[in-house]
């Protein structure tokens, strides 16, 4: 949730919309209408898809579980569907706009997959060199390296949470 000034934003992509607004010169989506209106695109299928993915990769920063996400891979098939799902659309966007982010620059599209690329590095999924660069460029987002530290030093675990492991 965005509370600005008293005033609340709840869903994800009415906060991005509020923020574009709030902040035109920080150009947050694409200036290009089509890139514009593909950045959107991607950013609502991210919304509203990605349920297996999302389901059996939970969200764990300061976990290193590449044996969990090998053994989810070949089990659920649904899962690797999403991950090719990424591969190629993240594939095409950066060919087509030259990276080293989805359109080029940073935008709202790569502040909506930041939750994903940790969930593939926690997760161990193996990827493409071009995803792997595209991987590395949102782990080095400013933002992204807040969010990341900020989560280490909370030292969360909740064991119903988090089944796969135990308390270290």
């Amino acid at each position: 949730m965005l509370v600005d000034e008293g005033f609340a934003v709840w869903d994800t992509l009415a906060i991005a919309e509020y923020l574009a607004e709030k902040y035109p010169d920080r150009q947050l989506w694409p200036a290009d209408r089509h890139a514009r209106a593909r950045a959107r695109s991607v950013c609502a299928e991210m919304h509203a898809g990605f349920g297996a993915l999302r389901n059996h990769f939970p969200m764990n920063i300061e976990a290193g579980l590449p044996e969990v996400g090998q053994r989810i891979l070949r089990e659920q098939v649904e899962v690797q569907g999403d991950v090719d799902r990424l591969v190629q659309m993240w594939s095409e966007l950066l060919a087509a706009h030259g990276g080293p982010l989805l359109f080029g620059g940073f935008t709202i599209a790569d502040a909506f997959f930041a939750p994903v690329v940790k969930r593939l590095v926690t997760y161990g999924v193996p990827l493409p060199p071009v995803i792997d660069d595209y991987v590395e460029q949102v782990q080095a987002l400013p933002a992204v390296v807040a969010w990341t530290t900020d989560a280490l030093a909370e030292h969360d675990f909740l064991d119903f949470e988090e089944p796969y492991r135990t308390r270290a």
